[in-house]
């Protein structure tokens, strides 16, 4: 018998494979403080980015239902192999039969209805991990907003091993950014406008930098996903009043809880309170 989610106020999950979803956390809570939080982090299955659509939607729709069950009315996939791979689906399919006045929104969409704005040469440039890049999920979106825009696309898929084992400013990231950004450019000398497409990315944004033409623009995805969301909220009144308004945000991972307290520093400047959850 499927299992069926009825809807009380709680607080807004947010949801990642690993760590980087961490960085849209940050941003959400800085931009809507008022509302409290859980963050649930897929750790001991990360990454995502290589698995298949079929695995990330069954691991996905996991971290979804395990939401709802701690009482979240909203559920952000902080992750765009997520968001590429399982949001559709779970939109579509899932919650009509298990909660249909819940809602679960992906990071995608907001940074495409942003890009239009951005662009002057209409060509812009997606560097995510291979899963994202693969699922075609930006060029999809960003073309059915704007049909004008160019879109390349290349997988750095050796950033995230980077940002999470602590390499971010070390001298043996150059080669490896640099090198996925010189492949990205080569395909389209044009672009003036660069999506990190994977949440982890912003911790590489210094070197990112160093190595991007200076006229070439930068966007992280945390501001956009933000901004997408307190849009959401003014528009659906009936999602906005079942969300919890005490500040507070409470942490989960499917990893141990040292390693999640350890790694997360990397993304957090706080000291956090975390809680081992099973997916299933």
């Amino acid at each position: 018998m499927m299992k069926t989610f009825k809807l009380e106020q709680g607080p807004i999950g947010i949801f990642d494979s690993g760590y980087g979803g961490l960085t849209i956390l940050e941003d959400i809570r800085k931009g809507l403080p008022q509302y409290s939080y859980i963050y649930l982090g897929d750790n001991a299955r990360a990454p995502y980015g290589t698995r298949s659509f079929e695995v990330v939607y069954e691991f996905t729709l996991q971290a979804v239902k395990k939401l709802f069950e701690l009482g979240c009315p909203l559920v952000i996939l902080a992750c765009n192999t997520a968001s590429a791979k399982a949001l559709r689906s779970i939109q579509q399919h899932d919650l009509p039969l298990i909660a249909p006045q819940r809602r679960v929104l992906g990071v995608i969409r907001p940074t495409a209805e942003s890009i239009g704005k951005l662009t002057i040469t209409r060509h812009v440039g997606i560097l995510a991990t291979a899963g994202t890049i693969h699922s075609e999920s930006y060029p999809l979106e960003i073309q059915k907003l704007y049909p004008d825009i160019h879109v390349s696309g290349t997988a750095c898929p050796l950033w995230v091993p980077l940002v999470e084992n602590g390499e971010a400013d070390s001298d043996g990231s150059d080669y490896f950014v640099k090198k996925y950004i010189n492949e990205l450019l080569s395909q389209d000398h044009e672009i003036d406008t660069i999506i990190l497409g994977c949440t982890h990315y912003p911790l590489l944004m210094r070197k990112i930098r160093q190595y991007t033409p200076s006229h070439i623009r930068l966007i992280a995805q945390g501001e956009h996903v933000t901004n997408s969301l307190k849009n959401y909220l003014s528009r659906h009144p009936e999602i906005e009043t079942m969300c919890r308004r005490e500040g507070t945000c409470n942490f989960f991972t499917t990893e141990s809880v040292e390693k999640f307290q350890e790694s997360a520093s990397v993304f957090l400047n706080e000291e956090i309170n975390v809680k081992n959850i099973t997916l299933k």
